[in-house]
């Protein structure tokens, strides 16, 4: 199996995961957006929590080269150290919702 491949595999597993987790109101949706021609991965959840309007994104990950990028993690959950466990190396991941001038403090990829 290729990287691209094994990338895909492994966001569509995390996110499947996790996707039953937290949301017990039949009123908010929870969205797996799995997008393998720009390689963009979202979990999201939409909808109405009585009269307040839901409209979150839990996790979005983008493939971009040779790397996976964490642009949004709204969750307590080391989701870094979850790829890696998949075989996913700190060389391979950008955490891109750290702004660039931090990113070189961190063990793993800059960009």
């Amino acid at each position: 199996m290729d990287r691209l491949d094994l990338y895909r595999k492994c966001l569509k597993n995390f996110l499947s995961d996790y996707s039953s987790y937290g949301n017990k109101n039949p009123d908010i949706e929870t969205q797996l957006i799995f997008d393998t021609v720009n390689d963009r991965y979202l979990l999201f959840r939409t909808g109405w929590d009585n009269e307040r309007r839901i409209h979150h994104c839990i996790f979005h990950f983008d493939i971009k080269g040779d790397k996976i990028w964490i642009q949004e993690n709204n969750t307590d959950i080391e989701v870094d150290k979850e790829l890696e466990e998949m075989g996913i190396s700190k060389k391979e991941i950008v955490v891109g919702f750290h702004h660039p001038s931090m990113r070189e403090y961190s063990q793993y990829a800059v960009s």
